[in-house]
Parts: structure tokens; sequence; C-alpha cells
């Protein structure tokens, strides 16, 4: 291996590199700012940026699917299972960006804001409104399906400023996700999805409710939503990334 100054020649390669994603950082970022054309939006935008804007469109679709559940014939649960099918599909867009922006080296600072937003909607406020549909309708749920998702709004914003900071493999890739991930929502998905199977919503959601007749009356099924807000926000919880 060449050497400068007694030092391996493969961090000057390193640097490089970094140095490179930074221009087109920059770059991005002026097209932002300058360029005041009707489409400069989308030109801005690279290939990995439209794959997540898909994970926001099937956050959104999910969303509209539990809300034309709640105004439609509750017996009718077609809905409720495109709100439950659009979450998985997010999340299938939301492991393709990573890939196609690391195929075409095109990462940026929009495509990780973007994809904290998308992911925002895929797997906190979906998932909530998913629940809510299927029953979880108390006041007290309400408080507790918003804590889920502030959780899950702070985990991203937390993400987002110290990613930098999160010791990386040779790739560049963060070795580690510090909090539970947002997408591990998907876990209570599949657990709303089973109720649904066996026909355990509204007046049938698994324990019943607690504290009847008071103004705390909550279903104890979404207890699932607040520990899973909890291990989100957690500074000690390290999940390798695969």
């Amino acid at each position: 291996m060449s050497r400068r100054n007694g030092a391996p020649q493969a961090p000057i390669v390193e640097k490089d590199a970094s140095a490179s994603k930074d221009l087109g950082q920059d770059k991005q970022a002026r097209l932002l700012s300058q360029d005041a054309g009707h489409f400069s939006l989308l030109r801005a935008l690279h290939m990995a940026d439209f794959i997540t804007e898909l994970n926001g469109f099937c956050g959104v679709m999910s969303v509209f699917s539990s809300l034309r559940y709640c105004i439609g014939d509750p017996t009718n649960h077609t809905n409720l299972w495109l709100a439950l099918a659009f979450v998985p599909l997010g999340l299938f867009f939301d492991f393709m960006d990573g890939k196609v922006a690391r195929w075409r080296g095109k990462a940026s600072l929009m495509g990780q804001e973007l994809d904290s937003l998308a992911d925002l909607i895929s797997f906190g406020v979906a998932p909530a409104c998913a629940a809510f549909s299927m029953g979880l309708r108390t006041p007290t749920d309400h408080l507790l399906l918003t804590f889920f998702i502030l959780c899950g709004l702070t985990r991203l914003a937390r993400f987002n400023v110290t990613v930098s900071m999160v010791p990386k493999d040779k790739t560049g890739k963060s070795k580690y996700f510090e909090g539970t991930p947002i997408p591990m929502s998907l876990g209570l998905v599949t657990m709303l999805g089973y109720f649904l199977w066996n026909g355990w919503t509204l007046n049938n959601v698994p324990l019943g409710t607690w504290m009847a007749g008071s103004a705390l009356e909550f279903h104890p099924v979404v207890l699932f939503f607040v520990l899973h807000g909890c291990t989100m926000v957690s500074k000690s919880i390290h999940i390798p990334k695969p």
C-alpha cells in the first residue's frame, strides 16, 4: 500500500469520497434555493427521493383508508385491510430508497429529511389511525396514541441531528440504530391485522376496556403503542443495522 507522510493512502480516498458527497449536497442545496422555475424542486430531487415520496404516499393512503372505514359500513373491513397493507408497502419503499441512493451515490440532506417525514406518516401516524379505526377511540386512547406518534417524531428528529456522530462501518453506514427504529411499528400493524382477521374490532377489542365509565377509560391494547414509543426514544437501546 502506498503511503504519504507515513500514512496509508486509503483515508485520502475516503476523504475525497466525502468531499464529492459534500459537493453533491451543495449542488442540490443551490438548486433548491436559487432555481426559481416552476418545476425546479422536481429537478433537484434524486431518484431515491422519488422512491421516498412513494413511502409517504403509502402512509397517506393508509390514513385515508382508515378514515374511509370510519365513515362507512363497520361490517365491511376492506378499507381496514387496505390501511394495514399500505404500511408494509411503505416499508418496501423505505428499504429501496436507501439501496438506490447507495447504488447511484446520490445521498443528500434533502433525502434524509424526506425519509424522516415519510417514516413519521407511514410508521407513526398511519398505525395510530388504524388502531383508532379498529376501536381504540376513548379520549385516553387518543392521548396515548398521540404519545406514540410524538415519540416517533422525537426519535426521527434525534436521528437527523446525531446520525453523523454514530459510529460508521467501512461503507459509511451507521453501525446501529439508537433506540428502536420507527418502522418496527410494523409489529403493531401485524398485531392489528391478527385482531382484524379474528373479528376483534370496535366493541370486541381484546382485553376490553379498563376503568370503564370513568374519564380515564382506555383499552389496554394501546399500551403496546406506548411501549414502542418508549423504546424509540431510548438512548440505551442499540440495534445493529442489517
